[in-house]
């Protein structure tokens, strides 16, 4: 399913098919990198660029006998391309092949994924924007705090994703890397050059030093940052939750004509893209601990994290494409109530002003324990009683005391809450705000 909804590009781009395509491309690569040495004659050369191919079921029919792809698709290519065919993986290894292959893989990953992001960023700066002073209620452990503006949660949001953009944007560098230095990394059979020349083409760098793998905490960091982007998701999604259950009604996900809610209950608009974005992130994080556990491998090399990879390589690209995709359309078409929110501003009868009333009392000479009490009191009674708290404190002789009417009534003014937002803006949208 989805892949349905991810991007085709990435879809194709974890076919079988772009595999055995990618180490095409980079076995004739090696070839040009040879014949700039002079080790490859320019008539074999030509007749390499000209009939390198390979036959998809040929080579899955070969690797029933050699019980190894590479080994099969190098021996169908050099089928295809005749006796110049002879020069195909000239003192290279399988890993050459399908670890400069997987890199080169996950970097154009990576770009699309990034390209994601950039949309679903340009999302959340057009909706804190738009939101930004729209006064919603502030929560802690769910319970009522303090105002604040849904601006702000954008806003956090925003934030959130442009952490996640630059680590898979420095994970990206980190993993461009690519290999062609043999069945230890020595450049015993293959020299320098040959890798330099190959990587350079893919728009990759040699790998600082390898085995006969590329180190995999390289692609551990990649993943992580995927594992990463997923708990920010999460985050949102869980938000989102919260906000459209029946007894909060502050946001709406976006019901499309003829959608159903329930199979029963025709009255159901049930939070389902939030839900889903949930249970897929858990899906896209357990990922991470495969692949951090691939680091570690016998001596040189083992294959114990090619199966792994197999696996990962188009799960986790695709699904974290999904899932920006899939957030993307849930934050575009999310519906707002900023009546709503000003109903719940008034649910606790005023006390989520019970801090400014404190503050107000400790600048006016009372202890901090003092003034505690003294609101304290006055905000249970409120909640309680289900009276105002304003009025009760107008109505405590030891509030009056110390603080004159005029006071009091402004440290109810909502109006308070805003005066920093144009400095929180600042610090996350710079001069874009």
């Amino acid at each position: 399913m989805i892949e349905r909804y991810s991007r085709p590009e990435m879809n194709h781009l974890w076919s079988e098919e772009t595999q055995y395509r990618t180490w095409l491309d980079i076995e004739v690569l090696a070839c040009e990198g040879w014949a700039q040495l002079g080790k490859i004659p320019p008539a074999d050369l030509k007749n390499i660029r000209e009939r390198a191919g390979f036959d998809l079921a040929r080579v899955k029919q070969t690797e029933k006998i050699t019980k190894h792809d590479v080994a099969a698709f190098v021996s169908d290519m050099q089928t295809t391309i005749g006796e110049s065919g002879r020069f195909v993986h000239l003192g290279l290894t399988s890993s050459d092949i399908v670890d400069t292959g997987f890199a080169y893989r996950i970097t154009r990953s990576a770009d699309l994924i990034l390209q994601g992001l950039k949309e679903v960023l340009e999302t959340t700066k057009k909706r804190a924007l738009a939101d930004k002073e729209v006064l919603m209620m502030g929560r802690t452990h769910g319970i009522h705090a303090e105002p604040m503006t849904l601006g702000m949660k954008w806003l956090l949001w925003h934030d959130s994703l442009k952490r996640a953009y630059a680590r898979i944007e420095a994970a990206r560098k980190e993993v461009a890397v690519g290999k062609l230095s043999g069945a230890v990394g020595n450049y015993a059979h293959v020299p320098p050059e040959v890798e330099q020349f190959v990587c350079q083409r893919l728009g990759l760098v040699p790998d600082s030093l390898s085995t006969q793998v590329i180190s995999r905490d390289r692609f551990a960091s990649y993943f992580s940052a995927l594992g990463l982007l997923a708990s920010s998701v999460e985050a949102i999604a869980v938000e989102l939750r919260h906000l459209q259950r029946t007894e909060v009604g502050e946001v709406r996900e976006g019901f499309s004509k003829g959608q159903k809610g329930s199979s029963a209950m025709p009255h159901k608009r049930n939070p389902i893209s939030a839900e889903n974005l949930t249970g897929l992130s858990r899906l896209l994080r357990s990922m991470v601990i495969p692949a951090m556990e691939n680091v570690a491998l016998w001596h040189e090399r083992d294959i114990s994290h090619s199966s792994v990879e197999r696996v990962l390589g188009p799960d986790a690209n695709i699904l974290a494409d999904y899932l920006l995709w899939r957030l993307n359309a849930l934050l575009t078409d999310l519906e707002v109530f900023p009546q709503k929110m000003l109903e719940n501003l008034g649910l606790l009868s005023g006390v989520t002003y019970s801090q400014n009333v404190l503050l107000k009392l400790i600048e006016k000479g009372l202890s901090r324990d003092e003034a505690y009490a003294l609101v304290q009191g006055n905000a249970l009674r409120a909640l309680d009683e289900k009276v105002s708290f304003q009025d009760l404190l107008k109505a405590d002789p030891k509030v009056v005391k110390v603080l004159p009417q005029e006071e009091l009534n402004a440290l109810f003014d909502v109006k308070n809450i805003t005066r920093h937002l144009d400095y929180l803006y600042g610090k996350v949208l710079g001069n874009e705000h």
